[in-house]
């Protein structure tokens, strides 16, 4: 098993002990290479829900830009509703988790078809 498959294992623990989701496999696969490089990374690998400049940058360039979602206040909404999900106690919420979750609140799964 590749260092990804080991990721892909890890995130999916996540969300089943953490979110209490039971994820789609291929698209979490898909969210996680899509992650790019950022997931080997131990600071860019995780979100950090409380820092507001973090928050913008996932609102602009995941939301808007790869998800193609118009600016407005459902995407903050949408970025606390995962970070809920996550829980607030979980210091360490995972990039790739946490887009995952971002990716099923607004539907947007054929972003990654």
């Amino acid at each position: 098993m590749g260092k990804r498959d080991e990721l892909i294992a890890k995130y999916a623990a996540d969300l089943k002990a953490k979110c209490n989701v039971t994820p789609d496999m291929a698209l979490l696969t898909k969210v996680t290479i899509g992650c790019g490089p950022s997931i080997y990374d131990n600071d860019a690998s995780t979100v950090a829900a409380t820092d507001k400049d973090e928050l913008e940058r996932i609102k602009t360039n995941f939301l808007m830009k790869k998800l193609g979602l118009k600016d407005g206040p459902a995407l903050m909404e949408g970025i606390n509703a995962a970070a809920e999900t996550y829980g607030k106690s979980e210091r360490n919420k995972l990039r790739a988790v946490f887009y995952y979750l971002l990716v099923k609140h607004f539907g947007k799964e054929a972003a990654y078809k």
